[in-house]
């Protein structure tokens, strides 16, 4: 058995759309570094990133309820939902780039135009839309936001969705047309076929098995070629871990200081999928509903207009689950495995506080096909089982840490942990990922190339022209920005207003 042994400048471990996100700003940005990447998998995307594994939302906070919570006083806290409005639109500038640079030949293959809805029933959740659509609409990252609790405007809206309900409570929604739909498997391909054109070295069917930091200062990482059965030793500079819900076990092997105290906690889904084209074809829009007490935030119910592989789609979901493994493909050991003498007091912590989201997944766990639709009916009164199908989604791993509300809590949303001399970083957590790549690999960027950056700044300028700027307090150039990237990207016609070419 030989044993391979190379150097290179960085590693990427994963092939999803972090690692894809993160070697393609660096191959603009230091074009003479080399770069290897590594994935368990046979191809690109295939993971957490994969278009059947996440709702593809492009998470801009515009319909998703959980990220406005109503504060003891009645108010509504927006601070979350303009932080991931303002990084989704990172993400655009990004994409609008490498299309310009003709590095993206055809951006429908992986953004659409969809427009984003809330939509809930009973007095209480009314009111709180109400006040929801109030604290949002004066702000230019929601403008076209409307309103309505009027039931014949909403028949309009969403026809299939008023079908046959009986209307013995209040209901309401807000619109706005300027959402997507956003395929991350399709651009993560996409982005790796750039990176390939690019002399980025990709290397499937590659397992790692250990990361050790070398005498020399370096990163050796041990890996398990699939193909021929034998273990390779590659060493770099510096290594990134965006491997999904595989980073924590990679991270607690680099053994650095801050990947101690640090636990998660598995969530797997499934979604329903609607097999009647003429179904399918009644309903354009994502629409999201209030998440039940006790859910996770990555289980708000959306009936969710998709389009995968080019073609239109409906699904409704998730339904949360629970299975040890931390990736689809990976083992029922996994959550055992990430238990370790630094983080058992953490994780321990986590499941005395978080008793409401584990009798919920057991909920989930046993809830029979009959029970599911009767879910799905609260969105589509007269759904038919015979026109729905089940498909497992991703598995998502939500970080748990000790923080100052106390040891072991929960987290919700991702986060970039790295050593202090920015040698190394991985990815770690869930919603609202995919959409925000691009601001969390300009983080990864700013905490490990602190050096660089000044000489970054230029460029990363051009491909992100509002990096730096906080669009709130920059409406012309939130307009601007807005109207250069709906037209590049192929979403012009959903602005909230008119644009002269």
């Amino acid at each position: 058995m030989s044993n391979k042994q190379t150097k290179t400048d960085v590693i990427l471990i994963g092939a999803g759309i972090m690692s894809a996100t993160l070697g393609s700003l660096l191959k603009e940005l230091a074009p003479e570094w080399e770069i290897k990447v590594f994935e368990k998998l046979e191809e690109a995307g295939e993971e957490s990133s994969n278009e059947w594994n996440n709702a593809g939302t492009g998470h801009s906070a515009l319909c998703e309820l959980n990220y406005t919570p109503e504060r003891p006083d009645g108010s509504i806290d927006t601070g979350k939902a303009v932080k991931i409005n303002e990084q989704f639109q990172l993400s655009k500038q990004f994409w609008s780039y490498l299309v310009h640079s003709n590095l993206i030949r055809n951006p429908q293959d992986f953004i659409m135009p969809i427009p984003h809805m809330s939509f809930v029933e009973g007095e209480e959740n009314v009111a709180f839309l109400k006040k929801r659509f109030e604290a949002l609409s004066n702000n230019p990252l929601f403008e076209g936001m409307e309103f309505s609790d009027d039931p014949e405007k909403l028949k309009e809206w969403v026809p299939l969705i008023m079908e046959d309900r009986e209307l013995d409570e209040p209901i309401a929604a807000t619109k706005i047309d300027s959402g997507t739909d956003v395929n991350f498997g399709a651009l993560t391909r996409i982005l790796f076929d750039h990176l390939k054109r690019k002399n980025v070295e990709i290397n499937y069917r590659h397992c790692v098995k250990d990361i050790k930091r070398t005498n020399d200062g370096l990163w050796e990482v041990k890996l398990h070629n699939i193909s021929s059965g034998t273990i390779e030793y590659h060493t770099a500079k510096f290594v990134f871990i965006g491997a999904g819900g595989g980073s924590l076990p990679l991270l607690q092997k680099t053994g650095i200081p801050e990947s101690k105290h640090i636990g998660g906690f598995p969530v797997s889904g499934l979604f329903m999928v609607c097999n009647n084209p003429e179904i399918v074809e009644r309903h354009h829009a994502k629409v999201y509903g209030k998440a039940k007490v006790g859910a996770p935030p990555m289980s708000v119910p959306h009936l969710d207009t998709r389009y995968i592989n080019n073609e239109k789609t409906l699904l409704f979901g998730p339904f949360a689950g629970f299975s040890p493994k931390f990736l689809k493909t990976g083992s029922n050991l996994d959550l055992i495995g990430s238990v370790k003498p630094n983080n058992v007091i953490t994780m321990l912590a986590a499941g005395v506080k978080e008793m409401k989201l584990t009798k919920y997944l057991i909920q989930q766990v046993m809830l029979s096909d009959e029970q599911r639709m009767e879910e799905l009916r609260e969105f589509i009164p007269g759904a038919k089982r015979e026109d729905w199908d089940i498909v497992t989604a991703g598995q998502r791993v939500q970080v748990i840490k000790d923080t100052e509300s106390g040891k072991g809590t929960l987290q919700f949303g991702t986060e970039v942990v790295n050593a202090a001399d920015g040698s190394i970083a991985a990815l770690l957590g869930a919603s609202p990922g995919a959409s925000t790549a691009v601001h969390v690999m300009l983080e990864v960027l700013e905490k490990c190339f602190p050096q660089h950056m000044k000489e970054w700044e230029p460029k990363i300028k051009e491909m992100i022209p509002s990096y730096g700027v906080s669009l709130v307090e920059d409406p012309e150039l939130f307009k601007k920005v807005l109207i250069s990237t709906s037209e590049t990207l192929g979403l012009s016609e959903n602005l909230p207003f008119q644009t002269v070419s």
